[in-house]
């Protein structure tokens, strides 16, 4: 059974590889990923998930298509990827000593077309950050194009002062909901 990965994530590829998973091919889906007006964050991942893996599956017949979205939200407001140091001190001086909840929905199409998804909501609190913690995170450089400025498989996870939900999930696929879709599409698991 074919497994193409609609993804350029090295993150996801690594996760996968956890599972024991190896993709037959990887096609990152090269969608626009602009939020609708008042897009709910569980909303906006589910359907960037599930758009990622058509977008491959209208270019990869047969299989199985795997895609992944992770969304950093605080509130009702979504957190972009940050691609500047300002973006990802405003970001991370947001989150600061707060709670906020990252989405990670997955999307799975069969050779038939057929598509599952499911949906990981993790809540990650930051301790409060000194301004010296901060400076320190942002001259590491670990926030450049990461959802809500950080990585929590890197230096920020000695800043999260709790977290309830999946971890891979919040590093960008959520293993356990993953491996159900796998299972459930008949593909051969360990």
């Amino acid at each position: 059974m074919r497994l193409v990965l609609a993804s350029a994530s090295p993150r996801r590829l690594d996760l996968l590889a956890r599972i024991g998973v190896e993709p037959d091919a990887i096609v990152p889906a090269e969608i626009d990923e602009t939020p609708r007006k008042d897009e709910l964050p569980p909303v906006y991942a589910a359907r960037m998930a599930a758009e990622k893996a058509a977008a491959v599956a209208a270019r990869e017949a047969g299989g199985l298509i795997l895609a992944a979205d992770t969304v950093v939200a605080a509130g009702r407001r979504i957190l972009p990827k940050t691609e500047n140091e300002d973006e990802a001190r405003q970001a991370l001086s947001l989150l600061s000593g707060r709670r906020h909840k990252v989405l990670s929905a997955v999307t799975l199409i069969d050779g038939e077309g057929a598509a599952r998804h499911r949906l990981s909501t993790t809540i990650v609190a930051f301790k409060r950050f000194s301004p010296v913690e901060l400076d320190a995170y942002i001259e590491s450089g670990e926030w450049q194009g990461k959802a809500g400025g950080y990585a929590i498989q890197g230096r920020a996870e000695a800043l999260v002062r709790m977290i309830s939900g999946s971890h891979s999930g919040v590093v960008g696929l959520p293993l356990y909901e993953t491996r159900a879709l796998l299972r459930a599409a008949g593909y051969p698991l360990g």
